[in-house]
C-alpha cells in the first residue's frame, strides 16, 4: 500500500536503529506529544529498539483524555433534557465524568447518538425540527476545520435547532505551558503529524526560540518515528534547537491555509481547561458573535460540582510527569471495561496504550 508499506521496511529500520546509536552520546528525554504516536511506538516495540540513554515519555496530545470533566457534565446534563438529542463521537461515551458517563446515560434512555462526521449533525437536525440537537465536539487543530464547516452550513442552511458544545483544544499553548512549568525533563519534542497538518511549522517556532528545545514534526510509521528520533538526537548532539519536518510528505511548512481560514471564519482564541491540567491561556476557542446563537453553553440546566478521583493520575500522566505502572489503579481498578480515568477510555490514551502492550 502506498505511503505504507514503504515505511515498514525492516533493513531501512536496522539503518536508522545505527545511525540513533552512533549519534547517541548522552542520556536525552524525548516526548512524543500525539497519542497516535505513542500508540506506534508501543505497537512496532521502538523503545525497545532505541539506545538505553535514550527515554520517550508520553504528552498531552489525546483529545479524549484532556476533556475536563467539567464539560462531561455539563454534556451529561444536556442529555438529560426531554427535548435534546446529543450527538458526539463514539470515544467519548465510555469517558466518566463526575458520576455518569454518556454511555450509562444512553443505557437509561437519553438520546445519545454516535456520529464519525461533523457533518452528520446537520441531517440529525432536520430530521428532528422537534428536539434541540446538540454536537458535543471535541478534538485539536486536525478536526477543528470540519467543526467550523458544520457550524457554517447551519448558518447558511438556517438550521434553529442545532447547537454546539465546543470543547476544541490548541496544542501548541499546551506545549507552552508543559515547557513553561519544567515539571519534566524535556530534551526533543517529536510534534503531531496530524495537528502540524492544519498548523504548519510556525507556531512552534517558540520551542526552540524561547525554551531551545529541538522539535520535530513527525509521521506515523515506524521509519517515520525513528527518523524523526534520529533527526532530534543528530540537533541534541550539535547543540541546535530548530523545527524540523519529517512528515514532508503530508505537512507544508505554511500548513492548510483554507483550513486555517475556516477556523478563524468562526472562532476566536479563548482560554481552555485540561483535564487533569488545569486552565492553560489561548488554549481553546470561543465563538465570534455572529455564531454565538449556536453555543450550548448558553442553555440553562443544572450543572452538578465536577469532581476527579483522588487516585487517578491521568492529569501527572498527560504531562509526561508519572507512568501508568505508577498508579495505584492501573489494571487492578481501572482498566478499559471499567476506566477510572480518560487515558484508560481512548485508544490513544496513554494507560490505555500500556494496558494493551506493556
Amino acid at each position: 500500500m502506498k505511503f505504507v508499506d514503504e515505511f515498514r521496511i525492516q533493513e531501512i529500520a536496522k539503518g536508522l536503529i545505527e545511525r540513533i546509536k552512533k549519534a547517541s552520546t548522552k542520556p536525552v528525554q524525548l516526548m512524543e506529544v500525539c497519542g497516535t504516536h505513542t500508540v506506534s511506538i508501543f505497537r512496532y516495540g521502538i523503545r525497545g529498539l532505541l539506545p538505553e540513554q535514550i527515554r520517550l515519555i508520553s504528552g498531552p496530545g489525546c483529545p479524549v483524555c484532556v476533556t475536563p470533566n467539567s464539560d462531561i457534565d455539563l454534556a451529561i446534563a444536556l442529555c438529560r433534557q426531554k427535548d435534546v438529542i446529543l450527538t458526539t463521537f463514539g470515544d467519548m461515551m465510555k469517558v466518566p465524568g463526575s458520576t455518569s458517563s454518556l454511555q450509562k446515560e444512553k443505557a437509561e434512555g437519553k438520546d445519545i447518538r454516535i456520529i464519525y462526521s461533523s457533518l452528520e449533525v446537520l441531517r440529525i437536525a432536520k430530521e428532528n425540527p422537534e428536539k434541540k440537537v446538540v454536537f458535543f465536539a471535541i478534538g485539536f487543530e486536525t478536526t477543528s476545520p470540519t467543526i467550523a464547516v458544520a457550524i457554517l452550513r447551519t448558518k447558511e442552511m438556517g438550521i434553529p435547532n442545532l447547537f454546539f458544545l465546543n470543547s476544541q483544544k490548541r496544542i501548541p499553548p499546551a506545549l507552552y505551558a508543559l515547557l513553561q512549568l519544567r515539571q519534566v525533563k524535556i530534551n526533543g519534542l517529536i510534534l503531531p503529524g496530524h495537528v502540524s497538518t492544519i498548523l504548519g511549522k510556525a507556531p512552534y517556532q517558540f520551542i526552540s526560540k524561547e525554551f531551545s528545545i529541538p522539535a520535530v514534526i513527525t509521521g506515523f510509521e515506524p521509519l517515520d518515528i525513528l527518523q524523526g528520533i534520529w533527526m532530534l538526537v543528530r540537533q541534541i548532539e550539535e547543540n541546535r534547537s530548530e523545527i524540523e519536518i519529517q512528515y514532508k510528505r503530508i505537512v507544508k511548512e505554511e500548513g492548510n491555509l483554507v483550513a486555517q481560514a475556516k477556523i478563524d471564519e468562526v472562532f476566536e482564541k479563548a482560554d481552555g481547561h485540561w483535564r487533569g491540567i488545569g486552565r492553560i491561556p489561548e488554549s481553546g476557542y470561543r465563538f465570534k458573535e455572529a455564531f454565538q446563537t449556536m453555543d450550548a453553553r448558553a442553555f440553562d440546566v443544572e450543572v452538578e460540582p465536577s469532581k476527579e478521583h483522588p487516585e487517578c493520575l491521568c492529569g501527572e500522566v498527560l504531562q509526561g510527569i508519572k507512568i501508568p505502572l505508577e498508579c495505584r489503579l492501573f489494571k487492578k481498578v481501572c482498566h478499559p471495561e471499567n476506566p477510572i480515568g480518560p487515558c484508560m477510555v481512548s485508544i490513544e490514551g496513554t494507560c490505555h496504550t500500556f494496558f494493551k502492550y506493556q
